[in-house]
């Protein structure tokens, strides 16, 4: 058997391991919940024509959470059609929330939620007491996903992050995977997008909490090596 050492093959190995499926066939709006297979870790595969570029946001996974943790609240948002990109409703609370990213970070959303209006939104559920019977089932609702090849540029829509973890819709970790045999190293990854920061959304920036590269000859401590990092923490929460 032929081992696959492409990024590609790597990309397939991780979401493999994380959801139990190599993310390659998700449809669009896809946000059922099926039995995870084996080799799952919790995380469902993405489909990276599920994030709306300009807000910064996996929109599927963020409305499926709210409907099935706050169903009162979401339906205060008024949409006509919340599958309608140009509702406006949708628009006006996609941009208050993207928004709040940008000022607040996505942790700090994540941790105390967004008020949109009179109505205040919960955006993740911590680890339940012990007992708390409504609690451990709010939790339950948490939507962890992962997406290959995310589309993140609002104008060249041919560049790609590899691999993007969100929360409920929040993008909150990306990876950047190089390969030594084609003479490339983690080196060459940390600039990668931030060098193009006028072509994100400030909520993605403000957003990622982590950004990984995968590389087998990366040298922490060396003065090019710090000098990605403080550009890589543009944005950091």
């Amino acid at each position: 058997m032929t081992t696959d050492t492409t990024e590609k093959g790597l990309e397939t190995l991780i979401v493999r391991h994380m959801t139990g499926t190599d993310g390659l066939a998700v449809p669009p709006n896809s946000v059922a919940r099926p039995p995870t297979p084996y080799g799952g870790t919790g995380y469902t595969a993405g489909n990276p024509l599920d994030y709306d570029r300009a807000h910064a946001l996996d929109v599927p996974q963020l409305f499926a959470f709210l409907r099935a943790t706050q169903p009162e609240a979401f339906k205060k948002l008024a949409m006509v059609d919340s599958n309608d990109a140009k509702d406006i409703n949708r628009l006006k609370f996609l941009a208050r929330l993207s928004g709040e990213i940008g000022k607040r970070g996505a942790i700090d959303v994540l941790r105390k939620g967004v008020e949109h209006g009179p109505v205040h939104f919960d955006l993740f559920y911590g680890t339940p007491s012990l007992g708390n019977a409504k609690a451990e089932a709010l939790h339950a609702q948490n939507r962890f996903a992962i997406t290959r090849q995310l589309a993140y540029s609002m104008d060249e829509t041919r560049r790609a992050l590899d691999l993007c973890l969100f929360i409920n819709g929040l993008p909150i970790a990306t990876f950047e995977l190089k390969n030594s045999l084609t003479k490339q190293t983690v080196e060459d990854a940390p600039l990668a997008p931030w060098q193009e920061r006028a072509r994100f959304p400030v909520g993605f920036l403000r957003g990622l909490h982590r950004r990984t590269q995968s590389g087998r000859q990366a040298r922490p401590g060396t003065t090019r090596w710090a000098r990605a990092r403080r550009a890589m923490s543009i944005g950091w929460s």
